[in-house]
């Protein structure tokens, strides 16, 4: 069940994405008056389809994207057949460079613009939310944040010389900002400005593990209640919110030491349900444990923005610009050694698991991952590559500098070399998926 779930998601997110980029070339295609022959979902060869008016309508075996076959284009079917007969008025190779340009960058047009009209509905009707704390709540125990010497209290006042107001720029600033430097933070601790230094060798990728940081203000929320236990015996459910050990608050770094405290003695636990407070009085094991498992759940205070229609779109650019540059500078990081190539590219098993957790996280979260993955559509299609939307531009680009035509069989053999590296590129990020599933 949880594979055909994963595999839904991934089928609906990827589905929509190659369907918007060929829509736009599709769509500037038809509107300069260029007959289309085929509209694919999937590369060749055709899987099925249906024939309407003058264009196939089809799925294509090989899922690495889509394509849109337009009269008198080499593309990639490779078809020649229109070379050795006069351009057609329809045909691709019969318009003015600029429209032809236009047509090519339809697919990445339209993929900026779906994340943008993304980003653009979120902060409309949800606002924004900060968190407006930087003091640290709790360190995890053997992390990257406990090694570098961050302790619970300390306020963090900068990374890297940037100064930090909300605790979101602090994860902006380990993973995105600053990737693949070196951090040096700079903290306030018991009314002393420090200086600590934290190394890039030691903080994990994001998808493996964390820096080992949570805000002041998170709370304990019970994830699972073990049966036979004392707490299920209390009656304590996932969902219910610790709170108080004989009286006393607790916090989700305070909560294990204090009811080790209580190990085979007597406790009353209070834990909040909804907005009722309810209490029971448990025996800990002789370990300390009660037989639950928890999570953090930050309940501290949140700063929430909301704009107006046109404000919305000014902070959705905005959005839509550092989601570009922290693409380009994950490539820079990847180019220059400072991160791996390995963990830094994902591929269809990869992008099926974030699409299924951000779903399961709920629809505004599901909405982002697409938006920053369409933005990574575009990116990538515009890199001046053969077989991508680039290396046709590219191709064109040389055409109308040097006045004269790139022979068809150059093209064909740059479009094959550059399919083939792909399929080659393909497999190895899902082996890449695969080995670190």
């Amino acid at each position: 069940m949880e594979f055909l779930t994963t595999a839904f998601y991934f089928i609906v997110t990827i589905g929509i994405l190659v369907l918007v980029h060929e829509l736009g070339h599709f769509a500037t295609a038809k509107f300069f008056g260029m007959r289309v022959d085929r509209f694919s979902i999937g590369f060749p060869p055709r899987a099925f389809g249906k024939q309407i008016g003058e264009t196939d309508y089809c799925i294509s075996w090989i899922p690495i994207g889509g394509y849109v076959k337009i009269a008198g284009m080499i593309d990639e079917s490779f078809d020649t057949d229109f070379v050795n007969r006069e351009p057609q008025p329809w045909e691709f190779r019969a318009k003015p460079i600029w429209q032809r340009m236009i047509v090519l960058s339809g697919g990445v047009i339209m993929n900026v613009l779906l994340a943008v009209a993304i980003f653009w509905g979120i902060i409309y009707t949800s606002g924004k939310s900060v968190w407006p704390t930087t003091e640290i709540g709790y360190v995890t125990e053997q992390s990257p944040a406990q090694t570098a010497g961050l302790q619970r209290g300390d306020r963090i006042l900068s990374i890297n010389e940037t100064p930090i107001r909300y605790w979101d720029e602090i994860e902006s600033a380990i993973y995105v900002n600053e990737m693949g430097k070196d951090l040096v933070f700079r903290i306030e601790r018991e009314g002393s400005v420090l200086t600590l230094s934290v190394p890039r060798s030691i903080i994990p990728p994001v998808n493996e593990a964390r820096f080992g940081i949570l805000p002041h203000g998170v709370v304990p929320v019970i994830a699972s209640v073990q049966e036979g236990k004392p707490a299920a015996e209390a009656g304590l459910q996932a969902g219910d919110i610790l709170t108080a050990v004989n009286g006393e608050p607790v916090d989700f770094y305070t909560l294990p030491q204090r009811i080790k405290r209580f190990a085979g003695t007597p406790v009353a636990i209070s834990w909040r349900r909804d907005s009722v407070t309810m209490e029971a009085r448990l025996i800990p094991t002789s370990e300390g444990l009660i037989g639950i498992a928890f999570n953090p759940r930050y309940e501290g205070p949140v700063d929430r923005r909301m704009f107006s229609f046109f404000g919305a779109l000014g902070e959705a650019l905005i959005d839509s610009k550092n989601a570009v540059g922290a693409f380009l500078q994950n490539i820079y990081a990847i180019i220059a050694g400072r991160v791996s190539f390995s963990e830094s590219v994902g591929g269809p098993v990869r992008i099926a698991q974030i699409a299924t957790r951000s779903a399961q996280a709920g629809l505004a979260s599901f909405l982002t991952v697409m938006a920053w993955l369409s933005l990574t559509l575009a990116l990538l299609n515009i890199l001046p590559f053969p077989a991508l939307d680039g290396g046709h531009l590219m191709f064109l680009a040389y055409e109308g500098i040097f006045r004269r035509e790139i022979p068809a069989r150059v093209k064909i053999v740059l479009q094959q070399a550059g399919f083939a590296l792909l399929l080659v590129f393909m497999a190895f990020v899902v082996y890449n998926d695969i080995v670190n599933f």
